[in-house]
């Protein structure tokens, strides 16, 4: 089966994890109280904050309490879709306020660009909300990026390291799952991807994986989808 589909994880990927580490997690854990009480009745906020309060089972009544629970989450590194949902309604202030732009590998927009010109469908799945995906491409360091997909996908399709995900996103793109190739810096995803029976490839950007059971490459350079 020829790939006619590359779906892309972010993180580690397509753009470094520092930036999320080191920019994205700080900003939203400096800015989270502030916000929540600027915003606190604004309909997507006040859901979040729900849908928070009802995964911790926390009574969250007002700005500080929640923020407390949100920012403990940070520390955590909870893929919670709650604390997600917020970070992208924090991060998007962040982007259209030019406090910064998101870091892209230059390979990996040279190697979606590629793709996109061959006629591949291009899809991101990440930890990260639907919208702090669309902000990351459509403010990232090389421009507006977000022209080259035709879809994304988060924490609302299932965990990245479950092959239901996979089938889930699979039926919703509509192809035969070994004609979508997924790219990822975890091997524990791509484990899951192939269960699911797409096709995989392994980022090793640090070039520190001795062995993989995966097709292993440094850079979007290395990878020719029709060629897999």
């Amino acid at each position: 089966m020829t790939i006619e589909v590359i779906l892309t994880d972010i993180e580690g990927t397509v753009g470094s994890i520092r930036f999320v580490k080191e920019v994205l997690f700080p900003y939203a854990d400096r800015q989270m109280e502030a916000f929540l009480a600027r915003h606190w009745d604004e309909p997507a906020v006040a859901s979040a904050v729900a849908d928070a309060a009802r995964d911790s089972g926390e009574t969250l009544a007002d700005a500080a309490s929640a923020a407390a629970l949100l920012r403990r989450w940070i520390a955590e590194d909870r893929k919670a879709t709650p604390l997600k949902t917020l970070q992208g309604l924090i991060w998007r202030a962040g982007y259209e306020n030019g406090d910064y732009r998101a870091h892209v590998y230059p390979d990996a927009v040279e190697g979606l660009r590629r793709w996109r010109r061959d006629g591949l469908a291009l899809y991101v799945y990440s930890s990260g909300s639907i919208a702090a995906q669309k902000l990351f491409f459509g403010h990232s360091e090389a421009g507006d990026l977000t022209p080259l997909f035709n879809g994304y996908f988060d924490t609302t399709s299932g965990g990245k390291k479950e092959a239901d995900s996979y089938r889930a996103i699979q039926a919703e793109i509509g192809v035969a799952a070994d004609a979508i190739l997924f790219l990822s810096d975890v091997e524990a995803e791509l484990d899951a991807a192939r269960a699911a029976g797409l096709r995989t490839v392994l980022l090793d950007r640090d070039d520190a994986i001795a062995d993989s059971d995966h097709t292993r490459v440094t850079t979007f350079d290395d990878i020719e989808p029709r060629a897999l």
